[in-house]
């Protein structure tokens, strides 16, 4: 295996891993290989400072197998994060009500206690997104890794 330091047209940088480089350009040609923050399919090979000489070492073997029904590492490990904890984040925006484009207008009604307090999810133009956080209104953009449907 070889791994490659990648980067997106949006400036995300992480690893891949490949084959070689012959099988990185045929999955990037495919537009198989995607940000995992973005989604971007635009992504390149960037320079890296690990250098590595000799035989690699192993890769470490998990102390606790993957549980009962669970994704294997290699679906849900983004940006170094656990598969667990990219679960739960996954689980906890299912879990909002997607008010779809209302978002704007949801989101105000319970910061002004028009509606009751609750999670909610759903789309806003970069614009709206600014407005309300120009109204002390907290929101975020969720990367797609979090939001795509993995099953």
């Amino acid at each position: 295996m070889i791994i490659f330091e990648l980067g997106c047209g949006k400036g995300h940088r992480f690893e891949g891993w490949f084959a070689s480089k012959d099988d990185f350009i045929r999955q990037s040609d495919a537009q198989m290989v995607r940000c995992p923050v973005c989604d971007d399919a635009k992504v390149a090979i960037v320079p890296s400072a690990r250098v590595q000489v000799g035989k690699p070492a192993a890769p470490p073997v998990p102390a606790t197998p993957p549980a009962a029904g669970a994704e294997s590492a290699g679906g849900d490990a983004v940006m170094g994060l656990p598969p667990e904890l990219v679960r739960k984040l996954r689980e906890v925006i299912k879990a909002a009500e997607d008010v779809g484009r209302r978002f704007p207008d949801e989101a105000r009604k319970i910061h002004y206690d028009e509606a009751p307090a609750r999670a909610i999810r759903g789309q806003a133009t970069p614009d709206e997104a600014a407005a309300l956080q120009d109204e002390g209104i907290e929101v975020a953009t969720l990367p797609p890794f979090l939001t795509r449907d993995t099953h």
